[in-house]
């Protein structure tokens, strides 16, 4: 018999090794880390207790998510009290930049309100985005805007900020090439974003 018919006659009959029980003790396999050869019913064990592992480690990471999240929405919260004790434009911006740079560490900080000679190429952009934007700041359009400090952002966030308006955008760099990337969640920076520009409208 080959491999695949002795497979096919074990599923078929699932009580073969309950009338057999003998041959549990005495089929030998391969330890899966090598080395000796153990029996079925050990081999069993040593799967079901890899399988253990596998979802303690998936379990203690999305504590650790649960744990990441919590914090963020922390920063996210008192971000928001900050923009609502804003007294002005100004002040708004001002408590933007601080919490953005002190709770999220992010090094480089822009916002960028749209005038009349505010480029449109990146206006008509930030209009159709729809959602925040990441990934390497290389070749990204709104890298210029971060002036000279363009020479040390390796990844970029662009946050647009208006959904029925545009009314500017707020660039996010780090000097960190992973900091931003294209496949990283963004509801919190379309929270951010729409928080700023909540407050940012309602004070100019």
């Amino acid at each position: 018999m080959s491999p695949e018919e002795i497979a096919q006659f074990l599923r078929r009959n699932p009580g073969f090794f309950e009338q057999h029980p003998q041959l549990l003790e005495t089929i030998l396999v391969p330890h899966p880390h090598g080395g000796r050869a153990i029996p079925l019913t050990e081999r069993q064990i040593v799967s079901l207790r890899e399988k253990a592992r596998q979802l303690e480690g998936k379990l203690s990471q999305l504590l650790r998510f649960g744990e990441d999240n919590d914090a963020i929405g922390e920063k996210v919260h008192r971000l928001s009290l900050a923009l609502l004790g804003a007294r002005d434009a100004a002040a708004a911006q001002n408590a933007l930049h601080f919490h953005l740079r002190e709770d999220f560490a992010v090094p480089h900080v822009l916002l960028r309100m749209w005038t009349e000679q505010s480029d449109p190429a990146l206006r008509d952009q930030a209009a159709n985005m729809g959602a925040p934007a990441c990934g390497p700041a290389a070749g990204n359009p709104f890298l210029p805007l971060f002036g000279e400090a363009r020479e040390h952002v390796r990844s970029i966030a662009i946050v647009p900020l208006g959904q029925t308006r545009n009314i500017g955008v707020l660039a996010l760099g780090s000097e960190d090439p992973q900091r931003f990337y294209a496949e990283m969640g963004t509801l919190f920076l379309r929270r951010i974003g729409e928080l700023a520009a909540g407050a940012l409208a309602a004070r100019t």
